[in-house]
């Protein structure tokens, strides 16, 4: 058994509309449901522009009945952020910016990496990854 790559993240929210905008406004992905005809107020799935499904938005209990039940964190627990591969730099600091959503960048040169730091409205962390050349 070999991992090939990272398939998806779920991010479990009673804010799935809002949820969805804001990786739809910061990170151009498109929503759509899990299955023609969904219901997209309880689950949401974000395709890139390649049509991969990465990050899967679920209300609480949708996959498990007992997560209903359970209190969502208000911090990234174990979780400390999801990283995504990027291009465009310019265009994103121009887009957080038009937007009015808060980053913190870090630049190392040694490697040729450009990143921004995003809080998404859930508190997770997103790490943008931008590899010069």
């Amino acid at each position: 058994m070999t991992v090939k790559s990272l398939d998806h993240v779920n991010i479990q929210t009673t804010a799935v509309a809002e949820t969805a905008k804001f990786l739809s406004d910061v990170l151009e992905l498109r929503a759509g449901p899990v299955v023609p005809g969904g219901d997209m107020a309880r689950v949401t799935w974000m395709y890139d522009a390649r049509d991969r499904p990465l990050v899967h938005i679920t209300r609480p209990g949708v996959t498990f009945a007992e997560d209903a039940e359970r209190p969502l964190r208000s911090d990234t627990g174990a979780l400390h952020h999801v990283a995504f591969e990027c291009t465009g730099h310019a265009a994103m600091l121009e887009r957080l910016e038009r937007l009015g959503i808060p980053a913190r960048h870090r630049h190392i040169g040694e490697i040729g990496l450009k990143q921004v730091f995003v809080t998404e409205p859930n508190g997770v962390l997103l790490e943008l990854n931008f590899r010069e050349g």
